[in-house]
């Protein structure tokens, strides 16, 4: 059976009080988009335009949780922030914003690997830099 992404997939015993509140976070934001696309539907193949409209406001006040949500995750991870700011409000191709990502990236290395080495018959990580 697999396992859902609304529960934990590690022993609660074994989390801090942050990783079960990110957690959280995480699996509303999910339901947050969910209700967006339901509504999405809903509103689209309504043919009562009141109905769609009150449909439409609900969808966009998830869209409003879902921002809300995402701000507070934004501002508890580092990268979660350095990527937002990278990729969003931003004009022409998101791909071409990748590599202003990778060279503000700490210890990014220029071939595009995570800088971390080879991980083969070490036995520990090979830190590029350290």
């Amino acid at each position: 059976m697999a396992a859902s992404s609304a529960t934990l997939h590690e022993d609660p015993a074994k989390l801090s009080g942050e990783t079960v509140d990110n957690h959280r976070a995480i699996v509303s934001l999910m339901e947050e988009l969910e209700a967006v696309d339901w509504y999405s539907q809903r509103m689209e193949a309504c043919e009562n335009a009141e109905l769609a409209a009150l449909l439409a406001h609900n969808r966009n006040e998830e869209e409003e949780h879902f921002a809300m949500v995402l701000e507070w995750l934004r501002r508890r991870d580092a990268n979660l922030d350095t990527q937002l700011k990278t990729y969003l409000f931003k004009e022409g191709s998101i791909i071409a914003a990748e590599g202003g990502a990778a060279a503000g990236a700490a210890g990014a290395a220029s071939d595009g690997s995570l800088g971390i080495g080879s991980l083969r018959g070490t036995g520990s990580l090979d830190v590029a830099g350290s």
